[in-house]
């Protein structure tokens, strides 16, 4: 008597209507959490795209980048400093802008920004599929690599270049362009000489890759040497935090600022980060920093580097590869207001699903307030009773989470070929379906008291 399925169930589908009414809420709920995680995914990983393609073992930027489309400049002097350290095997520097792209199709000629990455195309710089197969055409001068997963705003590139649509599995045909073809971009007439792919994301709706002699031919108005982005490849038995730690004490400052995440100020060696800030009335006051942490770089140690992958000193800031992809994951999470919208959505999902599923259950429990009293009245105790309302809930869950789980399906396919935003839905199956029973099971328990005031004294007296 322990799972009294049978009894659930009848009650479930003793009002078929009801049944089908609290299964479309749960579904819409369902639904709801699907759309919003997956959104809220799709920002972080379209974000890391190129991070995550970029060949280094070290990466040096300025302290005042932002994100992947606020990257500032910095003398690539600093990178060339690396060199001398005896962990080092090589050191490639690598442009980053925003240039103009001028729809060809549109008569008003109106222009779309697409992202410009500069590099030498001997380094080897990138992982994408197709740069590494076609890097070698950006030597030619105005020659560039255009990214096929681009909006398709930026006009039908790759049925230009006569190129075969991609398959399942990437292929050096499918990066292969066929046929000339000429754009605009920052005022300059460009050629397309081939094809890769890396996807539009948030902040930029396509890309571009070239060498850096072409990049500064683009951006006429940049200096050689002010770099956007500094990597460093590493020999093979060396520590990335060893060589991150030996390149600090390199430099001539004493100060070096961590980020406060996983290394909170003790007063003592940790000290908190505070900056000069200018009132209303021209005083000077010094305010504190929140996000980050000073500490002096003799009492810097390897295991401080290893909590937080990321460290900035003088005009430089050196991070491991995952410290460069939790950097920009970092902005669009704590910087803007987007990835806090997609949670709250996601928890509203969730009360909702709460909210409809009480309804049904309290409207259902009280409807069957009779036979729950003679239940009692028969010797069946309340935790009984209890089970018997979970097992409700329970089932509701999975009954509201397979066609929701269809409908995300759908949408999911749909928005990802309207967005190209990587949209999965596979790794969230587990957690909403988990997340479901849970609000379904908060749901029953809250209507646990109805069942409890059940008095067969009262009904039958």
């Amino acid at each position: 008597m322990i799972f009294a399925v049978p009894l659930a169930w009848l009650q479930l589908t003793y009002e078929k209507s009801r049944l089908l009414v609290a299964i479309a809420g749960i579904t819409f709920a369902v639904v709801l959490m699907f759309l919003q995680l997956g959104f809220r995914d799709a920002l972080f990983n379209s974000a890391i795209r190129l991070q995550s393609n970029l060949v280094g073992d070290l990466v040096i930027i300025s302290p005042q980048s932002t994100n992947l489309v606020g990257m500032r400049n910095f003398s690539q002097r600093r990178l060339y400093q690396a060199l001398g350290m005896k962990e080092v095997a090589s050191v490639n520097p690598l442009y980053m802008g925003i240039g103009a792209w001028k729809i060809k199709e549109d008569p008003a000629g109106q222009t779309r920004n697409i992202l410009v990455l500069g590099a030498n195309p001997d380094a080897k710089v990138f992982k994408m599929p197709g740069s590494i197969s076609n890097i070698d055409r950006v030597k030619t001068q105005d020659v560039v690599l255009f990214d096929r997963a681009s909006r398709a705003e930026f006009g039908p590139i790759v049925g230009e270049c006569g190129t075969l649509a991609l398959k399942s599995q990437f292929n050096d045909e499918a990066f292969v362009c066929n046929k000339l073809v000429s754009r605009e971009v920052a005022n300059r007439k460009l050629t397309i000489g081939g094809l890769f792919e890396l996807g539009a994301s948030f902040a930029a709706d396509g890309a571009m890759i070239t060498s850096d002699t072409n990049f500064l031919r683009i951006f006429d108005n940049r200096r050689a040497g002010l770099i956007n982005v500094g990597l460093i490849n590493l020999k093979p038995d060396a520590s990335p935090y060893e060589a991150m730690r030996n390149f600090i004490l390199s430099q001539p400052s004493d100060k070096v600022v961590l980020p406060r995440e996983k290394l909170q100020p003790d007063g003592k060696r940790i000290r908190s980060l505070y900056q000069e800030k200018i009132s209303a009335d021209g005083k000077i006051t010094s305010e504190e920093d929140k996000n980050k942490v000073v500490i002096s770089k003799s009492d810097l140690t390897v295991e401080d580097l290893k909590k937080t992958e990321d460290a900035a000193i003088d005009d430089t800031r050196i991070l491991t590869i995952q410290g460069y992809i939790d950097f920009e994951k970092g902005y669009w999470q704590k910087s803007t207001a987007i990835g806090f919208i997609f949670t709250l959505g996601t928890v509203m999902g969730f009360i909702v699903g709460i909210v409809i599923v009480y309804q049904i259950l309290y409207t259902d429990v009280s409807d069957h307030l009779a036979e729950y009293a003679t239940l009692k009245a028969m010797g069946y105790g309340n935790l009984y009773l209890a089970q018997v309302v979970i097992q409700e809930a329970f089932a509701l869950s999975i009954l509201g989470f397979i066609p929701g789980l269809g409908i995300s399906f759908f949408l999911y396919n749909l928005t990802k070929n309207a967005t190209l935003l990587p949209l999965y839905i596979w790794d969230k199956a587990i957690p909403v379906m988990i997340l479901t029973i849970f609000m379904c099971v908060i749901s029953g328990a809250i209507s646990l008291r109805k069942v409890q005031s059940a008095d067969p004294a009262e009904i039958f007296g």
